[in-house]
């Protein structure tokens, strides 16, 4: 199975602690991350995903802080050398984001403005 995830997701799952917009997105969350541990193909998308499906922001496919987050997408992708579309193995995703953002100091560049930072330092 190909699993369809933001690539400002590929920031997320690094810090995920069980806090989020609700429970029932905690869990698909949590669900997420255990379908993700075994390296399945990703397909990296600058938009709604498999993780947003059960998010409350999530409107009909739509984001309701679209601009924001399509933004932090697509610095991801253009850090980590990608693009929107790239089928990857998700741990070779995770690996780029860690080598091109994370381990350089670059993710408050890209996300700090997110209502979720405080949980990412």
């Amino acid at each position: 199975m190909i699993y369809r995830i933001r690539a400002h997701h590929g920031m997320c799952f690094s810090f995920f602690q069980g806090k989020g917009y609700s429970g029932e997105f905690t869990e698909n969350m949590w669900k997420m991350k255990e379908k993700l541990s075994e390296n399945p193909e990703v397909i990296l998308l600058c938009g709604a995903d498999d993780v947003c499906a059960r998010c409350p922001n999530n409107l009909s496919g739509k984001c309701s802080s679209a601009d924001k987050v399509e933004n932090y997408d697509r610095q991801v992708l253009a850090c980590c050398g990608l693009r929107e579309g790239d089928k990857v193995r998700w741990d070779d995703f995770v690996r780029a984001v860690q080598a091109h953002i994370l381990s350089p100091g670059k993710r408050p560049d890209i996300c700090g403005g997110c209502q979720w930072d405080n949980l990412c330092r």
